[in-house]
């Protein structure tokens, strides 16, 4: 992993941030409580190709079930704030206070986006992450009930799909992630993706992008934008989802 100069303890430019993820490069944090960030540039860049998508049996079952609503964007203050928690089994997350504002600014300018699962009333887990043509880099994800977070990126891999989308970014593996599909390509093989994702077929990153995918692209006329739950709705998921495992 390279580790390019650190930020400033001030907030961070929208626009300047949108310039890292276009040119492959993302801000992290020591810890929750850090003033500052640095910028990331992995040698191994953790992708989930998305005709690669593990859907397992057990994962198509939860998917087809009534066991969470999925929304879209309904909640994104809520959804980076608990990613930004601590839990058991992580007891300090790299989502400062510098990266949390960026994000709900780029939210409100309609490049970041939150994936939510409810339980009830209860957030029990989702993600949330930025799209740019037709990249989606995916910054962290949660579960307070289990399966959540699975299905979160289930759905966002259908949208990604459905969308037009050609490149889901992870940043890292884990194990996590590589059940799900998720493998680990070198830089200059992410480059090449980014680029095509941006809009320039040759690799050079370009930006604003010549076309942008569409994450709303499942949502019929009429319907609640924000909600994807329901029996049609969760089928027509598993359907683009392809075959089980």
């Amino acid at each position: 992993m390279v580790k390019h100069r650190r930020t400033p303890p001030k907030d961070l430019d929208p626009a300047l941030v949108l310039r890292a993820y276009a040119m492959g490069v993302f801000p992290m944090a020591d810890s929750r409580d850090a003033a500052s960030v640095y910028w990331v540039e992995p040698k191994l860049r953790g992708v989930l190709p998305l005709d690669r998508f593990h859907l397992s049996r057990s994962l198509r079952k939860v998917v087809l079930a009534d066991r969470f609503e999925v929304t879209v964007d309904r909640d994104f203050e809520g959804m980076i704030r608990l990613c930004a928690e601590s839990a058991q089994d992580r007891p300090d997350t790299w989502i400062n206070g510098p990266i949390e504002r960026a994000f709900l600014a780029l939210h409100r300018l309609g490049h970041a986006h939150s994936i939510e699962c409810w339980d009830g009333d209860r957030l029990a887990g989702g993600l949330y992450g930025l799209a740019l043509g037709r990249a989606f880099f995916g910054e962290s994800m949660v579960t307070r009930v289990r399966d959540a977070s699975k299905v979160a990126l289930a759905h966002l891999v259908a949208r990604l799909k459905a969308g037009g989308f050609c490149l889901l970014d992870c940043q890292f593996i884990t194990d996590h992630l590589a059940s799900l599909g998720a493998i680990e390509i070198p830089r200059d093989a992410y480059v090449a993706l980014l680029g095509e994702a941006l809009g320039d077929s040759t690799g050079a990153v370009s930006l604003p992008p010549a076309a942008s995918g569409d994450l709303f692209a499942l949502d019929a006329p009429g319907v609640d934008a924000g909600t994807v739950s329901g029996p049609l709705s969760r089928k027509v998921i598993a359907q683009l989802l392809g075959h089980t495992s």
